[in-house]
């Protein structure tokens, strides 16, 4: 029939929806694993450096508590344990002052024991203590004279103005009595009969034959000396 007009079923039917589809981004996995080992390698050499500048301090603490001379090699008798000096100590100074233990703390220790009449033997001691001091050269500003006088006697003018003299001795009062709860003698010999070394902790370590020889001493005193050298210094610290 003329006159009539075909239709298309699909006119004004909507178009369908189109969707563009953008790629995720990509991780550097690369960049992040470079960082990652910078941060590792910096990590270790920051330990490297530490432990270089610690292995100094290391070594000595190794060779002073751990790698210590066997008692056999030395000339002097080597204390095990080591005695810490006793807190409760009583000291006093020449004037009658109480004086802490723990102010001895600091400094290498000589020590030598004896009544104030101080004839003969204990002369001798005292001269071989200052010898000794003398002989460790320039290491000798980390050492200290102690003289415990085990009685209340006055001390003779004449000795007292020679201990005063620098480098002076320190001169402490202290009971016999109370000094043998730390110091001892060898077997057969009087507390009075040695002298003593005690260390910057306070404790006492080594304990020199009654017939002293200051240079045999001495190398047992070096030996000590080198092997806290890293961490001892000269003069006691605030």
């Amino acid at each position: 029939m003329s006159g009539t007009s075909s239709s298309n079923p699909d006119a004004g039917a909507p178009e369908p929806l189109q969707f563009t589809v953008h790629s995720m981004p990509r991780l550097d996995m690369g960049g992040q694993a470079q960082a990652a080992r910078r941060t590792t390698s910096g990590r270790v050499k920051l330990l490297l450096v530490l432990l270089a500048c610690a292995a100094p301090v290391i070594a000595s603490y190794l060779s002073y508590y751990v790698i210590r001379p066997d008692a056999r090699s030395n000339y002097a008798t080597l204390i095990e344990p080591a005695r810490a000096i006793p807190h409760t100590l009583p000291l006093l100074d020449l004037d009658g002052r109480p004086v802490e233990a723990r102010s001895l703390h600091g400094q290498w220790l000589l020590v030598v024991v004896g009544p104030a009449a101080c004839a003969g033997d204990c002369e001798k001691r005292l001269y071989a203590q200052r010898q000794l001091r003398e002989m460790t050269g320039r290491e000798r500003d980390r050492i200290d004279k102690v003289w415990f006088v085990t009685d209340a006697a006055p001390l003779k003018p004449e000795l007292r103005a020679a201990l005063e003299a620098a480098p002076a001795t320190r001169v402490l009062r202290v009971p016999a009595a109370d000094l043998a709860a730390w110091l001892a003698p060898s077997p057969g010999e009087s507390l009075e009969s040695h002298l003593y070394l005690v260390d910057p902790m306070g404790q006492w370590m080594l304990r020199a034959p009654a017939e002293l020889d200051p240079s045999r001493m001495r190398r047992d005193l070096d030996r000590l000396l080198r092997a806290s050298a890293s961490w001892d210094q000269p003069g006691r610290q605030p």
